[in-house]
């Protein structure tokens, strides 16, 4: 039997009673438990009376286990009962007595309540970008780029050259202006075939040397005309429908990054201006899962947390550390309950055809199939995927809401 006793914001007081039968059942039945485990001496395996088992154990030890199992077994019955859904509790009073029912008293941080904003008040302020004839000509060159081919100029070095060097002890190579350390890209801007420079050598900011090196060659990436031989070649039957092709996929990607834009910041205004009290104990883990996530990042580059927040210290960072780590784990708290709200309200909901198809698409993305994606990730992370695509959906529901009132207003 479960009451809940009192009832402020997400503390909840509540008192749970467990039948004496039970707690004989359970006593009895860890008793039996370690009868089959302990060797003692004049009995044989699980035949030691209960009393020489109490006195090996302690008779507080095993009340202190039975509490806990009771506990275990109960609690989370006694909060689907008063229809609780706990993200932290402490144990404030209990009372055990042979012969008696377990009484006990939790102080429970509940599942936040949460009150969404007028959403449906919010001006978006992103706007899809058009695709103009200079963006349209942009990416008409970078679809040409991937068929140009490198061609031998008689010029200067300009920022996007392949430069073929030769130092003066023999050594060939090809330098790539783009990806060049800075020092060697102005050391070769300018210069042409045949003429030589002195290369600077530097370690860490400090030039150690200087190489004599000779410019033996100069290439340039030679782009196709833009014709209607290019389009064939590119996939399509004349040089209009590529235009046409690379305008509606410009249009397409646009409206893409536009959406997402708007749901990024739909999803900040809700979070800003949604009215919630997170409990501590759900702050405490999401805060420690941003530092796992930091261990992940910083072990990638050879470095372990530990000392990382000892270096802070050292630094007199620490503190401000801590500060933006609580901000930040608050304000994704905020936005992750406003999303579920949100979705709540709209009523969202996902197919598994849905779903599947976003998986495909994923798993096009990386490489390899929906059966070996699902593989790799795990149960768990298939379902937050499946919870983050269901709130995504939400998001454009909700936009979707908005700018047919816009449009219609």
């Amino acid at each position: 039997m479960a009451e809940i006793l009192e009832r402020e914001g997400y503390k909840v007081k509540i008192k749970v009673e467990v039948p004496a039968s039970q707690v004989e059942r359970t006593y009895q039945s860890l008793l039996n438990q370690y009868a089959s485990q302990v060797k003692l001496p004049g009995f044989r395996a699980g035949k030691a009376p209960a009393k020489v088992i109490e006195a090996r154990i302690g008779k507080e030890s095993l009340l202190s286990e039975v509490k806990e199992a009771l506990r275990d077994e109960t609690f989370p019955q006694a909060a689907r009962e008063l229809s609780l859904l706990p993200v932290g509790a402490r144990v404030l009073e209990e009372s055990l007595t042979f012969g008696q029912p377990f009484v006990y008293t939790v102080e429970v941080e509940n599942y936040p309540e949460v009150k969404l904003p007028d959403w449906q008040s919010f001006k978006l302020e992103v706007e899809a970008p058009e695709v103009t004839e200079d963006v349209l000509s942009r990416a008409l060159d970078e679809l040409r780029a991937r068929y140009g081919e490198m061609v031998a100029v008689e010029r200067e070095v300009q920022e996007k050259d392949h430069v073929f060097i030769e130092t003066d002890d023999g050594g060939r190579f090809p330098v790539v202006m783009e990806n060049a350390q800075p020092h060697v890209r102005e050391a070769l801007l300018g210069k042409k075939a045949g003429d030589e420079v002195m290369v600077p050598v530097k370690d860490g900011d400090t030039v150690v040397r200087e190489v004599k090196t000779k410019v033996l060659e100069v290439k340039a990436l030679q782009l196709p005309e833009l014709d209607d031989e290019f389009a064939k070649t590119a996939g399509e039957d004349s040089l209009e429908a590529l235009l046409n092709k690379v305008r509606d996929s410009l249009k397409a990607q646009f409206e893409r990054e536009t959406r997402n834009l708007k749901a990024k910041e739909l999803l900040n205004k809700l979070g800003e201006a949604l009215e919630v009290e997170i409990p501590p104990s759900m702050l405490a883990r999401e805060e420690q899962s941003m530092l796992e996530n930091l261990a992940e990042n910083l072990q990638q580059q050879k470095l372990g947390v530990r000392d990382f927040l000892d270096q802070l210290e050292k630094d007199g960072k620490l503190e401000e550390f801590k500060q933006n780590l609580l901000q930040e784990a608050t304000q994704r708290l905020r936005r992750s309950l406003a999303v579920e709200a949100l979705a709540e309200q709209l009523k969202t909901e996902l197919s598994q055809e849905e779903f599947d198809g976003f998986l495909a698409d994923l798993a096009r993305s990386y490489g390899t199939n929906p059966a070996h994606l699902r593989s790799e990730l795990g149960q768990e992370a298939i379902a937050r995927l499946r919870v983050q695509r269901l709130h995504d959906k939400a998001l454009f529901e909700a936009i979707a809401k908005l700018e047919g009132q816009t449009s219609s207003g």
